[in-house]
């Protein structure tokens, strides 16, 4: 009886495994920021750009600990149909959704959110997004966006998120008064 008590209290001790959004999430922010440091040659250099970054990540993680799921496209085209590819707007309109635009919702961000903007141009419209990484323990470390500038050649940045808040040009301001800004969006397979 003593060995049953000792294995039950071993099984009891032992953590429960980690739910597959927050080894996502994790993965999709290691990944990130690691292209920060250095891109990664398995990135594509034709799609590097702000939406470029977003497939890379993305893809990287589900790779990771859910390789199935990549069988099927995980982005919907301009038709709403599965597809390998979309740009910034597409991802937007067909495979995130919206979260809000004001404080509450910023505060509320997790990692592999976006903020999405859109600026008018004399060429016609600009969409931009960057990468929500929001640090497991808020209290020691600030929640980050990170993004590809769409330069080619540019290489990935990050910065803290309440620092666009207060110190970025009007036009890249994540706040309800910046017209180009569109606001917070979540993956929508990750809404459930």
């Amino acid at each position: 009886m003593p060995l049953l008590l000792l294995l039950l209290s071993l099984q009891a001790a032992s953590p429960a495994p980690e739910p597959l959004d927050v080894l996502l999430r994790r993965e999709v922010a290691q990944v990130a920021l690691a292209q920060v440091r250095r891109m990664d040659s398995q990135w594509n250099p034709a799609q590097r750009d702000c939406a470029g970054l977003v497939r890379f990540v993305f893809r990287a993680a589900y790779r990771r600990f859910q390789p199935q799921r990549l069988d099927s496209p995980l982005w919907r085209d301009d038709k709403g149909q599965p597809g390998d590819f979309a740009d910034a707007e597409t991802l937007l309109t067909h495979s995130f959704a919206p979260l809000g635009r004001d404080e509450a919702t910023r505060e509320s961000l997790r990692t592999g959110d976006l903020v999405a903007f859109r600026l008018e141009r004399d060429s016609g419209p600009i969409f931009h997004l960057m990468l929500v990484v929001r640090p497991e323990d808020k209290a020691h470390a600030p929640t980050r966006v990170v993004y590809h500038p769409g330069d080619k050649g540019a290489s990935v940045r990050t910065g803290v998120l309440q620092s666009l808040v207060t110190e970025a040009p009007l036009e890249w301001r994540p706040v309800p008064q910046n017209t180009a800004f569109l606001g917070f969006f979540r993956f929508k397979e990750w809404m459930r």
